[in-house]
């Protein structure tokens, strides 16, 4: 796609690194036992990928597992249900759990990973997700860490894509029409 030159950074690389590394000291100051940082997949790979080295930097060593969630199967529009296409595969009994997301908007799909992490008996579970669009809340839902609030834009890049292109960018923008 061509479309690179049409979008508008809104938050720049520069401002990522450094929010990420106040996020890392803000969940130092939670004081984690035993932490196990969960990236729900796809979005957040970058922005996990960078908190968990800013982590490490902080003096952190967490583990790290995935998850997917899905509430699209083959839709375009949002089912409401959420369903596990990739599940972890570490025990999180009495475990403190970090779940990282790229957006928080209706709530649904964090809600669904919190709730089905504390069923499965995990000692806290926490939220951290890179941007929040706090009008869009569909479930009773509020993270424990953001690292920005964002306007209600379509977003791209740092891991969210459009159609499945620009995950690759380093900062997060709006595609100008």
């Amino acid at each position: 796609m061509t479309l690179q030159a049409r979008i508008r950074p809104l938050f720049d690389e520069a401002r990522i690194a450094a929010r990420n590394l106040e996020l890392a000291d803000e969940i130092v100051a939670l004081q984690p036992k035993d932490l196990l940082v969960i990236p729900v997949l796809k979005g957040s790979f970058m922005f996990a990928a960078d908190l968990i080295r800013a982590m490490h930097r902080k003096g952190l060593s967490p583990h790290v597992e995935f998850i997917q969630l899905s509430s699209y199967r083959q839709a375009t529009v949002s089912s409401g249900q959420v369903e596990v296409t990739k599940d972890i595969e570490s025990s999180v009994k009495g475990r403190d759990i970090l779940l990282v997301d790229d957006i928080l908007e209706s709530g649904r799909t964090l809600a669904f990973a919190k709730d089905l992490l504390m069923a499965r008996g995990a000692g806290r579970v926490m939220s951290c997700v890179l941007l929040e669009k706090p009008n869009k809340r569909a479930v009773q839902i509020t993270p424990d860490l953001v690292g920005f609030v964002c306007p209600d834009h379509f977003v791209v890049g740092y891991g969210m894509d459009v159609a499945h292109a620009f995950r690759e960018l380093p900062f997060v923008g709006v595609i100008d029409h």
